[in-house]
């Protein structure tokens, strides 16, 4: 098939990998344009750029896809399907309508659930005992079009943000090129998606991240992983705002604290008591510093009976 490919983070990699290694003629891929990134704030390309240009394909970075010059040049390709995934870039209707079988959209969740910018986080942070990807028709709505196969993940609650957006990138990737394949000899039905167990996931905001310890254990610990690695749960200690980045639950038997107080600082981690039970938290960063080990943290501070705090205190 003649396939033009449209994304931009590391999740839309695999995926186009996929397409190459299957045969697929991709005759042009689309890329948000070159951005700040890193703490120097280097322009740099985006992840599916520097693939584009490994597999010598043809590369295209304009800032909107609505200006006629751009439809135009994207028409006179021909192409049979274009595959969006993660690009950043809102289709205009005349856009969604150019290829011949339309435009395809791999999304981080099992639809309808989770429609957004963030399914991944939102999963986590809900307690799901799964997640997946749907590989769906675009349409004018928000990740509403009509669904042509999942794949699923089973979510046992130790992953990471990262660890799923990894895990569902490669699930992506391996379903690709079998629904085109459906798509093109017609064996493959789009269905719409059900009315009910729509779920929105909204866009992460760094306060999100802001730890509250009056929450169950088990809240901050969906809230630790699914921040991880981006914006990162944090929590003042000693008015420095330090960051969490990994945990587990547990002791089950912990003599009483306030919200917040670590009750106990060993090799082990730091143990803090919250609303309803405690977390041992394994990983931190204190400002400036690298990340380590909690264990490694409490060999060089007095941390044991000093208390996470809110923002606000």
């Amino acid at each position: 098939m003649k396939v033009v490919y449209a994304g931009t983070p590391d999740f839309a990699v695999p995926p186009l990998h996929a397409l190459v290694q299957a045969g697929h003629d991709v005759c042009r891929v689309y890329t948000q344009p070159d951005r700040p990134a890193g703490r120097g704030r280097k322009t740099a390309p985006s992840p599916v750029k520097k693939a584009a240009e490994s597999l010598g394909l043809p590369l295209r970075q304009p800032a909107s896809l609505r200006d006629d010059e751009t439809q135009s040049s994207l028409r006179s390709l021909d192409a049979d399907v274009m595959v969006v995934v993660a690009y950043g870039l809102i289709l205009p209707p005349a856009v969604l309508d150019i290829p011949r079988m339309g435009c395809i959209n791999i999304h981080a969740s099992l639809l309808p659930r989770w429609r957004g910018a963030a399914p991944i986080q939102r999963a986590i942070l809900a307690g799901d005992s799964q997640t997946g990807v749907s590989l769906m028709r675009m349409d004018t709505g928000l990740d509403t079009g009509p669904v042509l196969t999942t794949a699923t993940l089973s979510l046992h609650g130790d992953e990471t943000a990262q660890t799923v957006h990894d895990a569902l990138a490669k699930l992506g990737a391996e379903a690709l090129p079998d629904c085109l394949t459906g798509l093109a000899d017609g064996s493959l039905r789009a269905e719409p998606q059900p009315a009910e167990g729509s779920t929105y996931a909204p866009k992460l905001d760094k306060q999100e991240a802001r730890i509250d310890w009056t929450q169950e254990a088990a809240t901050i610990h969906r809230a630790i992983r699914a921040f991880n690695p981006w914006p990162v749960a944090h929590s003042p200690l000693d008015g420095e705002v330090t960051r969490i980045w990994s945990a587990r639950l547990g002791p089950a038997k912990l003599h009483h604290g306030a919200p917040g107080e670590i009750i106990a600082a060993t090799d082990e981690g730091l143990i803090v008591a919250c609303g309803n039970g405690a977390l041992t938290i394994t990983e931190l960063q204190f400002p400036g510093k690298r990340r380590m080990a909690a264990g490694e943290a409490a060999r060089g501070r007095a941390l044991a009976g000093k208390r996470f705090s809110s923002l606000e205190a």
